[in-house]
């Protein structure tokens, strides 16, 4: 029995003073959060090369619409085309971009709606949101909305999660929304009507 113990306890020291499997032990401590870190900032990059080039497609067919490229009578599946086509990075634009077009006086002016109109992936079809297409020399409020899904979502790729687990329910359907406002007046490149 003594002898029984005593290469019990040369086991447990010799187990003690091993050093072998050391570097696996910090790998496995630190890969999870190096991992978790890196997760995140793919997709806060992600995000924010997203919203560039939203702000990017609006600010270049707001151009072409106010220059005269795009006509006075473009409608809103146009206007969603060309900022889509302009925003090539944007996954299924068509079907995730909601925009607004608003006419407002400079004379009488009305506060914009801070609010914004973005999909309800609730509805197999959204409704029509306000457009008003402008005439020369009035001053044209645009508002987009763009609905994205989260990358990567699981145990360390806790942006992703938490973006889908806090807009699960509802009309955001476990997706983030990008927003970007822009203003201009139309040129007056036509002849008015009513001279």
């Amino acid at each position: 029995m003594i002898d029984y113990m005593r290469k019990l306890r040369d086991l447990a020291r010799n187990f003690r003073k091993d050093e072998c499997g050391n570097a696996t032990l910090e790998f496995v401590l630190v890969f999870p959060m190096f991992m978790m870190f890196f997760l995140m900032t793919y997709e806060n990059g992600m995000l924010s090369l997203r919203h560039v080039m939203l702000e990017r497609g609006v600010d270049l067919t707001v151009r072409d619409v106010r220059i005269g490229r795009l006509t006075q009578e473009i409608k809103g599946d146009e206007l969603r085309d060309a900022i889509c086509k302009r925003a090539s990075i944007i996954p299924n634009c068509v079907n995730q971009l909601q925009l607004e077009m608003i006419r407002r006086d400079l004379r009488d002016w009305d506060a914009i709606d801070a609010s914004y109109s973005c999909v309800d992936r609730r509805e197999v079809s959204n409704p029509v949101t306000n457009f008003q297409p402008g005439g020369n020399n009035e001053l044209m409020i645009i508002k987009v909305c763009a609905r994205f899904d989260p990358l990567m979502i699981g145990p360390l790729a806790l942006l992703g999660t938490a973006i889908a687990t806090q807009n699960a329910g509802g009309a955001a359907g476990g997706s983030y929304a990008l927003v970007t406002t822009s203003a201009f007046v139309v040129e007056p490149y036509q002849e008015d009507d009513e001279t």
